[in-house]
């Protein structure tokens, strides 16, 4: 049994809606690669993610791909497509395995609509995931590899908090939107200096505090943008 209050976004709600939309949702584990929801497609369910990371991916017309953000257990994977018809081009998959709330689409868009509660706290991570891309491309167009890298680790040791993350090469080099290479030279560096240790599926983050000075200020940016997600809430106090 999967504890509600793994997932920040239910924890934020009053016990009423949070137990409607529990009364709704199949606890399911998650797999690495496991796909979400797909490109221009309405999805037959929403996840409440309790742990691991999700990652959501464009995909241009060449075939490359690059990820434009990360859901942890602060989110709802299928957010997005409450918002109005149009159909989202991104696509959403496990990135590191995990384990979260399976709810059907039409459930949670009725919560949505029907429920202030619902729709305020889901709005409101919605543009958490909004503010941290603005930021995010910015970042993918000014700061080097390296940077970019450091910043991105802090990102999934905040929603993980852990210090060991398995992430295969292919998925780092998909965040930095660059070459295999690309990651062995930055991870590498990085390892030098003391930060990480980085192995083939497997980076351990040695030194945070050092790390977070690697990180280009973008990091700030969005920690800042997380940490301040729900705190204006106040469970149990709305209807």
């Amino acid at each position: 049994m999967i504890a509600s209050h793994a997932n920040l976004f239910l924890a934020s709600l009053s016990p009423k809606n949070r137990e409607f939309l529990l009364e709704r949702s199949t606890p399911v584990t998650l797999p690495l690669k496991t796909v979400l929801y797909n490109a221009e497609e309405v999805p037959s369910h929403a996840y409440f993610m309790t742990s691991g990371i999700a990652s959501v991916v464009s995909t241009m017309s060449s075939g490359a791909t690059a990820e434009v953000g990360i859901i942890g257990r602060e989110g709802i994977v299928g957010s997005l497509q409450l918002l109005g018809p149009g159909l989202v081009p991104t696509h959403c998959f496990m990135q590191l395995d995990g384990t979260g709330l399976k709810i059907p689409f039409s459930e949670l868009k009725k919560a949505f609509r029907s429920s202030e509660d619902v729709r305020d706290r889901a709005n409101e991570f919605i543009q958490e995931q909004v503010l941290s891309l603005s930021q995010l491309a910015g970042c993918n167009r000014f700061h080097e590899a390296e940077e970019r890298l450091a910043r991105w680790l802090l990102m999934v040791q905040d929603r993980t908090q852990s210090d060991v993350l398995n992430l295969t090469q292919e998925f780092l080099a998909m965040m930095l939107g660059a070459q295999r290479s690309t990651v062995t030279l930055v991870a590498g560096s990085l390892q030098r200096s003391g930060l990480i240790e980085y192995q083939r599926g497997r980076v351990k983050i040695l030194n945070r505090e050092n790390l977070e000075a690697a990180a280009c200020d973008c990091y700030q940016v969005t920690k800042h943008l997380y940490a301040k997600l729900y705190k204006q809430s106040t469970p149990g106090g709305r209807k």
